[in-house]
């Protein structure tokens, strides 16, 4: 696991006050919705809002595949990487 990984679970439990997750029962390829972690469409708008706030990312639905780079904590990891938001962790 790269250390933005782990930041980011870190980011995701904070975030959604996720209370009964640690970041090592969150698997970097698993997805975050649905069948995975188990997030809906209201955590996903604001994990977007703090994404971009903390990363200074612009997220644009109409542009980016968002459904692709919040697949999971690896794509997120990716889609920041991509962006230069972060150096490569």
């Amino acid at each position: 696991m790269t250390s933005l990984e782990n930041e980011l679970k870190l980011f995701i439990i904070e975030t959604l006050n996720l209370e009964d997750v640690k970041p090592e029962d969150i698997d970097s390829s698993e997805p975050l919705f649905g069948e995975g972690l188990g997030l809906d469409s209201i955590d996903a708008l604001e994990l977007g809002v703090e994404l971009q706030k903390k990363y200074k990312v612009r997220i644009d639905p109409k542009k980016d595949d968002v459904k692709a780079h919040f697949a999971s904590v690896r794509d997120l990891a990716a889609f920041l990487v991509a962006r230069e938001a972060v150096s490569n962790a």
